[in-house]
């Protein structure tokens, strides 16, 4: 059973009144909560100093964030870029630690993470808690903890994203991936079958018994890589309200640690982070530019607040009135299939609805007017923090607030719904926008190289929706050798889980054979999905020999083989 932390309210105003954030995230390390979010090192190759990191580790303080959980594989710039982000944690107050990807690393690789722990844990910039450094990963199951421990040399708080049914006595805490309902098997609910986010919940926390549990929060997910490169895939979860409930759902539950899924993982679209913020492209650009998303930031930061307070209510932390809107730019029904890069819509698309999401931030009640194309409706909003919709509808997206017959707030979106599919493609990622308006958010050039590969149609690579957009390359460049990305998996928790409480064990890992056919360097061969659950992508050296029509996925980054 989780323990409820226990924590006074002159621990919040420690966050707010101390000098000036220092002394209550100390505290916090000791026994409180913590919120971190998964910042994806695998993209950012391209960073010069510790100044690059600057912008993203202060914008995640503000909204109440405490350290960025730094997701990394095997690349040749990871310690550049770590001693860089380190630095920039120290010198901006904040906290980091590493999250060893093991879609790159192996569980057989103690001595090298125990070396890069140790390199890394005494810095200022280190998270600690419970006096401890905090580590954890993105998989890892299996790995020989013990070992870890004695080549890091130091005390560490294990929190890895195991699977909860492994030995529990190895970790002090866990990381639970599954941000997303699913379908128990890596993809989007299917009738019948619906593993959901608090189900997992229940698994972790009953597994953990009282120790650390890390709960994921994630307000999207959309991935549409087709042939352009080596590692297609395209599928969804279900988003929608998804950032609303989930957020309500921590206030209630109350873990000690929160972990928001992510930073900047824009492949995935699962990023609260900025466009702008530094990074290169791996083809995803063609759905992620022109599509904001730091609106999900602005709505968590009274939730954070309260999360921290111990609250179960946000109303009280709402500051200023705003509203939140995020919707597709397109309807379902519209046909991309002649001119998309994949051709086919994305798996779990279904599972969306079209519509036009309000969270209303109010300090005092009022009524809030959401328009769509033709589509118009109308709210009387609370005190505190409600959510709405509106159904979609093709054209101009406006949004008001008034009080009294009196217009208090009104914005018109920069981005239509359109009734043609944007640069050919099928794109299901959320645009996201607050009224008042915030500050423009683009792409860089090096986040654009890559826009034009594989598309059919003609379409600029530069935003569009901001005043001055910057100029971008559109010659291609390769993606980094290692994404580092969180991938298809979504570790789910139990399998048959149809109840929002079930606390059923996840499908066990059926350990693939190992064989000598295929070509040189494929050494195992994969005949069924659940011999790589809970990824359910082919990693470097495995083959499918399975049936054609259920071949799965290619990991990010995997090579050689995934596919004869």
């Amino acid at each position: 059973m989780l323990r409820k932390l226990v924590f006074a309210a002159l621990q919040f105003a420690a966050l707010c009144h101390a000098s000036p954030f220092q002394e209550s995230l100390v505290e916090r390390q000791n026994g409180g909560r913590l919120v971190f979010a998964h910042f994806m090192m695998g993209i950012v190759p391209n960073r010069r100093s510790a100044s690059d990191y600057d912008a993203d580790m202060l914008a995640a303080k503000a909204a109440g964030i405490d350290a960025f959980a730094l997701n990394i594989g095997t690349d040749t710039y990871n310690q550049e870029q770590l001693n860089y982000a380190y630095e920039s944690a120290a010198n901006n107050n904040m906290k980091a630690f590493i999250s060893f990807d093991f879609h790159y690393w192996k569980t057989s690789d103690t001595a090298a993470i125990g070396y890069l722990i140790k390199t890394y844990g005494s810095k200022p910039g280190q998270l600690k808690v419970d006096n401890k450094v905090f580590v954890s990963s993105f998989l890892g199951d299996g790995i020989n903890v013990a070992q870890v421990r004695q080549a890091a040399g130091m005390d560490i708080y294990f929190a890895p994203n195991w699977v909860p049914t492994g030995d529990r006595n190895a970790v002090d805490g866990a990381l639970n991936w599954a941000a997303w309902d699913n379908d128990c098997a890596g993809r989007a609910p299917k009738p019948g079958r619906n593993c959901t986010v608090e189900s997992g919940d229940a698994a972790y926390t009953n597994w953990l018994a009282g120790k650390g549990y890390i709960a994921p929060v994630s307000p999207w997910f959309f991935t549409h890589f087709g042939n352009e490169v080596s590692y297609p895939k395209n599928f969804m979860f279900p988003g929608d309200l998804l950032w609303f409930d989930r957020w309500n759902q921590m206030l209630q539950l109350s873990p000690r640690f929160i972990e928001i899924l992510t930073w900047n993982d824009y492949g995935e679209s699962h990023y609260v982070g900025p466009l702008s913020s530094k990074h290169t492209d791996d083809g995803n650009s063609k759905w992620v530019n022109d599509m904001p998303h730091t609106g999900f930031l602005d709505m968590a930061k009274p939730y954070i607040a309260a999360y921290k307070a111990g609250q179960t209510s946000a109303a009280s932390y709402v500051t200023q009135d705003k509203l939140v809107y995020w919707y597709k730019p397109t309807l379902k029904t519209l046909n991309c299939d002649s001119t998309d890069t994949v051709g086919a819509r994305p798996d779990g698309y279904d599972t969306l609805e079209d519509a036009v999401f309000v969270v209303a931030m109010l300090k005092q009640a009022g009524r809030v007017t959401a328009t769509s194309g033709s589509n118009s409706r109308g709210f009387d909003a609370p005190a505190g923090i409600s959510a709405w919709k509106v159904p979609m509808g093709v054209g101009k997206q406006t949004f008001k607030l008034e009080r009294s017959g009196q217009q208090v707030l009104s914005v018109t979106s920069l981005r239509d719904v359109s009734n043609t599919c944007p640069c050919g493609l099928y794109n299901y990622n959320a645009y996201v926008g607050t009224v008042p308006a915030g500050p423009n958010d683009a792409l860089q050039p090096e986040g654009l190289t890559n826009f034009k590969n594989g598309l059919k149609v003609a379409c600029d690579a530069r935003p569009s929706i901001t005043s001055t957009p910057p100029a971008a390359s559109s010659t291609p460049t390769p993606p980094p050798t290692s994404r580092t990305s969180s991938t298809t998996s979504t570790r789910s928790s139990s399998p048959s889980a149809t109840s929002k409480t079930s606390s059923t064990p996840p499908v066990v890992t059926t350990t693939p054979t190992p064989t000598t056919t295929g070509r040189a360097g494929c050494t195992i061969t994969i005949t069924e999905s659940k011999q790589i659950f809970p990824t359910n992508c082919l990693k470097s050296g495995e083959i499918w020999g399975g049936s054609p029509n259920g071949a799965p996925d290619c990991c990010d980054g995997a090579r050689p083989c995934c596919r004869l």
